[in-house]
């Protein structure tokens, strides 16, 4: 198939009255919907958004090597919407090295379930990473950085890593955290 000069002025015609490429495409037969959007942007006649098409490209002589078609583009809908799009703002990422910044606060745990830790905390097992098994609580208490880093040691709630009390910390309704957020 080629480009005769009256399939490309059925062409621009078409394609001035608003018609779809794959419309063109099938109204001219021997050429696929790509074709047309090719020819199209060879032409400039790619802005149909009331803009005049831009003047057609000068006949080369027989002799010249073809000319590489221009990257396409798609092709501007007139019925396009501008959709405003709000974007939340990420937290900020912390380097390796750097203070980590400050952590919620360990009111917003209820004071029932701190009282209860700390009482648990009391009669620890206080054992070391050594001995952690999977019957054993993993609660860390303390710093890591230090010599006085311990872990529980308590028998686990069964299906979880704490004993009851850390469990109760750790494992929080949802509704609890939601309500915390407002």
């Amino acid at each position: 198939m080629s480009w005769t000069d009256e399939r490309v002025d059925l062409l621009k015609k078409m394609w001035s009255e608003g018609q779809s490429a794959s419309q063109i495409a099938k109204e001219l037969g021997g050429v696929t919907r790509n074709a047309v959007i090719g020819k199209v942007h060879r032409l400039g006649l790619s802005n149909r958004a009331g803009a005049a098409p831009a003047p057609a490209p000068e006949k080369k002589s027989a002799r010249a090597a073809p000319a590489e078609p221009a990257p396409s583009k798609p092709a501007a809908k007139p019925e396009e919407k501008v959709v405003e799009v709000t974007v939340q703002p990420r937290k900020p990422i912390v380097p390796a090295g750097q203070p980590l910044p400050p952590q919620p606060s360990a009111n917003e745990i209820s004071p029932e379930a701190l009282a209860t830790v700390r009482e648990v905390e009391k009669s620890a097992k206080r054992i070391s990473l050594m001995e952690l098994t999977e019957r054993t609580c993993k609660w860390p208490i303390g710093d890591p950085a230090t010599d006085d880093f311990w872990f529980c040691g308590l028998a686990v709630q069964q299906g979880k890593p704490y004993c009851e009390a850390h469990v109760g910390v750790a494992f929080q309704p949802m509704s609890n955290r939601r309500d915390r957020r407002r």
